[in-house]
């Protein structure tokens, strides 16, 4: 399955994946999100799924199903938009909450074995230090979350991502 998380105005989406849609699954703010509780209920109380019961609660599971995620967002000095970066936490049910070690650092064993590529397309008027803060920003979720990297790239504004196809593969 391909995913694509974004942050865009319907309008805008729209504009820039006319007819592309197909098999994607789009996660977008059109749908309310409450925020993460960090209280570990989708680890302890409810593996896999977040106790939040909205449309956001069974992202673990729609993760493991992922072939290739495109996270498009507004870069905020150097990091995701407050609803990207909100899903993303609330996607913490998609690994165990113990740990490994894995090129000699600590992270959080693996709950499903896939192994989805991540492109990230970011907008907005960005410094040349956001941009390396949110390529380590992506190179850190990659190892995260057990996938690959499959690109980092900076648009000034949305409308300069019309006609790209993100992965290769799309």
């Amino acid at each position: 399955m391909r995913l694509v998380i974004h942050d865009l105005e319907p309008d805008c989406f729209k504009q820039l994946f006319p007819g592309q849609l197909g098999d994607l699954h789009i996660i977008s703010p059109e749908a309310p999100i409450h925020h993460c509780l960090g209280c570990f209920g989708c680890w302890v109380k409810t593996p896999g799924a977040c106790v939040i019961r909205d449309h956001y609660g069974d992202l673990g599971e729609l993760f493991a199903r992922c072939q290739e995620v495109l996270i498009i967002s507004r870069c905020c000095y150097g990091g995701f938009s407050p609803f990207v970066k909100n899903v993303l936490d609330r996607s913490i049910s998609y690994i165990h909450p113990f740990f490994v070690n894995k090129n000699g650092e600590m992270h959080h064993r693996r709950r499903y074995s896939n192994r989805a590529r991540l492109e990230v397309w970011f907008y907005g008027d960005t410094t040349e230090q956001e941009k390396h803060t949110a390529r380590g920003l992506v190179e850190a979720n990659t190892i995260n979350l057990w996938w690959e990297a499959a690109g980092v790239e900076f648009f000034q504004i949305p409308e300069e991502m019309e006609g790209r196809l993100p992965c290769k593969s799309l």
